[in-house]
C-alpha cells in the first residue's frame, strides 16, 4: 500500500469464539476453504501451486463479483493477511488482516478491513464509500466462522 500508515482506514471488528485458537487458525488456513464458512461467498479456488503461507493466493467469487486475494501475512495461530483486488478502483487498496488471541472463554478474533485511499481525491471519497460494505463483510464472515466451528465442534 502506498500511502501512509496515517492516511489508512480501518475497519476492525472483534468476536470471541469459544474454541482453541488452533481451530479457529485451522479453518482460516485452509485458504481456499472460505466458501464453506463465509456466507456471501459462492466459489472459492487457490491460484496458486502453494496452498499456505505468503504468497498464496485464491480467487473468490462474491456474487458477480471475482476478487483475487493473496497472503501477505502467515503466523500460524496469530495472524492472517491478504491483499483484495478486483474490488472497485476507488481507492489504491485494500487488504483484510484476522488477528487470533487466546481468551479465557476461547479466542478473540479481530478481523480488520484496511483501506489504502491513496493521494487522489477520489480515494479519499471512495474509502468512506467502501467503509460500510466492508464492515458488513466483515460481519457475516466472522458470524459464519463462528457457525462452522460450532457445527464443526458438534
Amino acid at each position: 500500500m502506498a500511502s501512509s500508515a496515517a492516511d489508512l482506514v480501518h475497519v476492525r471488528r472483534t468476536r470471541v469464539l469459544p474454541h482453541e485458537p488452533s481451530a479457529v487458525w485451522a479453518v482460516l488456513a485452509r485458504f481456499d476453504g472460505i466458501g464453506e464458512w463465509a456466507p456471501k461467498v459462492t466459489h472459492a479456488a487457490l491460484t496458486t501451486a502453494q496452498s499456505e503461507g505468503v504468497g498464496t493466493a485464491r480467487r473468490v467469487q462474491v456474487g458477480r463479483q471475482a476478487l483475487i486475494e493473496t497472503i501477505t501475512v502467515w503466523e500460524p495461530e496469530t495472524a492472517l493477511e491478504y491483499t483484495i483486488t478486483g474490488l472497485p478502483p476507488l481507492v489504491d487498496g485494500v487488504s483484510n488482516r484476522w488477528e487470533l488471541t487466546a481468551d479465557p472463554a476461547g479466542t478473540s478474533v479481530v478481523l480488520s478491513s484496511i483501506i489504502d485511499p491513496g493521494s487522489r481525491a477520489k480515494g479519499k471519497i471512495g474509502s468512506k464509500v467502501l467503509k460500510l460494505p466492508l464492515a458488513k463483510a466483515s460481519d457475516s464472515m466472522l458470524e459464519g466462522l463462528a457457525t462452522h466451528l460450532t457445527r464443526a465442534a458438534g
